[in-house]
């Protein structure tokens, strides 16, 4: 019998939402709150000149106007960013000014009249335009900037890191191929469209501690970066998150809480709200990373992949960010999940003038997945073999070694085969993959494989406590910020299944306070239940050696005789001698007034385990704990007329270990496959030769409507990972990830014609067609 395990219980946050009750951080407002609007560059590359602020001042109700300084220089992994542009811009909409006033309106309206006098410089575009000899430098000054270990600048070029990955001798592998396919590749940068826009707002006490609430995923990355910036005590800052509504990775990082900070400090420390309104964090705030990539691979007339070599050029934008560890996440896993014994790759960040690029949901691997499985099906098809049986030649087995010479054992790369097997079957493979349904109308189907394992910090921790009320029930208080994934309730269901009880007298604190709530990494990189889940665990086991104690010394006898459940510590052979956890929750009152023991409160943590950094010239090195592996297909019904396509069915097999609450994992896969195919179709950032965004609004950013979606069809595997909570792997990024590789790849096969980059619009499909008629 489970308690809570695989149960759909009602989500912890589900009133409070569907009631319109839940407050988000623009909700909050005081009465002696200003508000800050920002000036931002109309060019992607400029020299400034001179800003001009004397209208702006005699605006009334203006109370600071900010300008740009040299230091602090910010970043996550390479300190490159100013807090304000200072002496250039290098992407259309950077800040350039910020001003404070009592009301938003005057602060927009000073804003507006700041008059700022660009020198317009040449504008990057690409990674390869970037990286060329003789381009343009974005950082001049790249070699004096301060960054972390296992990152590596390369001064005077416009690459802000390089990772290599040396396996075996990739002349040897091409050596021992029969057949070969070389490729190029490319996706846009585009932006995570989140349903509520960044919103910070901060106050400085007049005791100087700081306090900053934030719509994000880092709450504690906050507070550290502010600490190291401005030189503060870590210990008086205080970083609030409340509800969070959607973020996609893109909350992760830090802009608007540097900005609202030097705002609130310039008025004495009242408090600020920073507000971004859709355009603004369309264009000003950091959006998803852009790839060009090169994938040559060397395979025998059977279809086994001996060789593969691989460049990936990632676009991280005017600054390095995320764009840095998303190269060394995209290197580790750059083959996708094929065993592969000579491999060769370089992943590049490299400098351009578009928007930064942050953390997105997938963390670079719908990315590399997508040129990694169309050069599969390439394959696939200059071998004249099945796209699945391919895949399935070549999968990752215990006893594989990934990319990064790590080896691999069942519990650690779960079982694909079982997933393609799964998806062969949904989609009735065996019936053809193209179907001509009359003179114009295709109907096609196509699959991709992935994998998705963390890169993120060796030292990266979680913690958790739990706090006894008097009536027995339970309240949890977890670093983990509640953004829509429901982790708050996954750990609610732990908590009940651990201790066999009721999970409605499990009460989660979903607000997060860095002051009072135990720390958690970030919430990021699907390492949300195996974390926290791992650290409740922990904390449950210390809840029960301490409810033991005192209920030995009450039922006289040793606590190994005991067990805890049905809210009761019990003799295990004599359940019905007893004591309800009650009445020792908050210790025990004996008859005569002796008392023993007082507030039970459980205390947990973890740190995943011998994790690493990878060798700077072999990649050789640990950078994930596990990995969740997955099959996805996608059947569309195309227009050979008009070039215009129909999704009808998408699919997902995920090995998702044990899962938690169905429910939520369907919906997880689900919204990730949705958000994939939305990638691959039609969602990108338009630019013109200038660099500036054309489409910064949803109306004409190209997402799905409600009748663009498909049928969503999602099955699970479940190979226990031994690390995981119960067995359970995590699975958010994993319904994304594959989806738009299985688009492109259904679509070249309806329409003939090799479809290599995204997004894949009727018009890129026409343009293409073209191109290989005029050939």
């Amino acid at each position: 019998m489970t308690w809570s395990i695989g149960k759909d219980v009602q989500r912890k946050d589900a009133i409070e939402k569907v009631s319109g009750t839940a407050k988000y951080t623009a909700d909050y407002s005081t009465t002696d709150m200003l508000h800050v609007k920002l000036v931002t560059s109309p060019h992607a590359h400029a020299l400034l000149k001179k800003i001009d602020i004397k209208e702006a001042e005699k605006v009334k109700g203006v109370k600071a106007i900010l300008v740009g300084e040299p230091f602090p220089l910010t970043g996550d992994e390479v300190q490159d960013r100013p807090i304000l542009a200072f002496g250039k811009v290098r992407y259309y909409g950077e800040p350039v000014a910020a001003v404070v006033a009592k009301e938003a309106y005057q602060a927009k309206q000073a804003a507006d009249s700041i008059k700022v006098t660009y020198e317009k410089l040449p504008v990057i575009h690409s990674p390869k335009e970037a990286i060329q000899a003789d381009s343009l430098l974005i950082h001049e000054k790249l070699a004096n900037y301060k960054k972390v270990e296992c990152v590596y600048p390369e001064p005077n070029t416009n690459i802000a890191n390089r990772v290599k990955i040396r396996k075996g001798s990739v002349e040897k592998g091409m050596a021992e191929s029969d057949v070969f396919v070389e490729e190029v590749f490319s996706i846009p940068p585009s932006d995570h469209i989140a349903i509520e826009t960044r919103s910070v707002i901060a106050e400085i006490k007049r005791d100087g501690s700081v306090h900053i609430t934030s719509s994000t995923q880092a709450p504690y990355r906050i507070r550290e970066k502010m600490s190291e910036y401005f030189n503060l005590e870590i210990g008086k800052i205080t970083v609030t998150a409340p509800f969070v509504g959607g973020g996609f990775g893109g909350k992760v990082a830090l802009q608007l809480e540097l900005i609202a900070y030097i705002a609130s400090k310039a008025v004495g420390g009242r408090p600020v709200k920073l507000h971004y309104t859709r355009e603004e964090d369309m264009v000003t705030a950091p959006g998803r990373i852009g790839l060009e990539a090169k994938v040559k691979l060397g395979a025998t007339k059977e279809g086994k992949l001996k060789a593969g070599e691989i460049e990936y050029l990632f676009d991280t934008g005017a600054y390095s960010d995320k764009g840095t560890m998303l190269v060394k996440a995209a290197a580790a896993t750059c083959t996708g999940p094929y065993d592969i014994e000579h491999l060769w790759c370089d992943s590049l960040a490299v400098y351009t003038n578009h928007s930064y690029a942050t953390a997105y949901r997938g963390f670079s691997h719908s990315e590399i997945l997508f040129a990694f499985e169309r050069a599969m099906d390439i394959l696939a098809q200059k071998l004249d073999m099945d796209p699945l049986l391919i895949r399935e030649i070549n999968t990752v087995l215990p006893g594989s070694t990934t990319p990064t010479q790590v080896p691999l054992n069942g519990s650690s790369v779960g079982n694909l085969p079982a997933c393609i097997k799964k998806l062969k079957e949904q989609m009735k493979w065996d019936e053809g993959m193209l179907v001509q349904v009359d003179s114009e109308t295709i109907r096609a189907k196509g699959i991709s494989c992935s994998w998705k394992t963390s890169t993120i910090d060796s030292s990266a921790s979680s913690g958790v406590t739990l706090l006894f009320n008097p009536d027995g029930s339970i309240n949890v208080l977890s670093g983990i910020v509640e953004i829509g994934m429901g982790t708050k309730t996954t750990i609610a269901q732990l908590l009940a299944e651990k201790l066999k009880m009721d999970i409605n007298k499990i009460h989660v604190q979903m607000t997060v306070n860095t002051q009072s709530t135990p720390e958690h990494y970030k919430t990021a990189a699907s390492r949300g239940t195996l974390m926290v889940g791992r650290a409740l665990l922990n904390a449950a086991e210390d809840v029960i050696v301490q409810l033991k104690t005192i209920a030995a010394q009450v039922l006289i006898c040793s606590p190994d005789d005991l067990e805890v459940a049905n809210e009761r510590v019990f003799i295990r052979d004599e359940p019905e001698t007893f004591i309800p956890i009650k009445e020792i929750c908050y210790g025990y009152r004996y008859p005569n007034g002796y008392s023993i023991g007082g507030q039970i409160i459980g205390r947990g943590t973890y740190t995943m385990r011998q994790l690493t950094n990878i060798d700077k010239e072999t990649g050789i090195g640990k950078t994930g704990p596990e990995y969740t592996v997955g099959a996805q297909g996608v059947e569309i019904e195309f227009n050979s007329r008009d070039f215009t396509y129909k999704i009808l069915n998408a699919y997902s097999v995920i090995d998702a270990g044990e899962i938690l609450n169905m429910k939520m994992a369907l919906g997880q896969i689900m919204g990730g496959m949705s958000m994939g195919l939305n990638h691959a179709s039609s969602e990108t950032l338009i630019m013109d030769k200038g660099g500036h965004i054309l489409n910064p609004r949803i109306r004409t950013y190209g997402s799905f409507r409600f009748g663009d979606h498909p049928n969503y069809i999602v099955d699970f595997i479940e190979t226990p990972h031994i690390d995981g909570p119960f067995g359970a792997r995590g699975i958010g990024e994993s319904g994304l990830i594959g989806m738009p590789a299985a688009l492109a790849n259904s679509l070249s096969i309806a329409a003939g014609v090799k479809l290599n980059h995204l997004p894949l619009t009727p018009e890129a499909i026409w343009a293409e067609k073209k191109a290989v008629k005029g050939q």
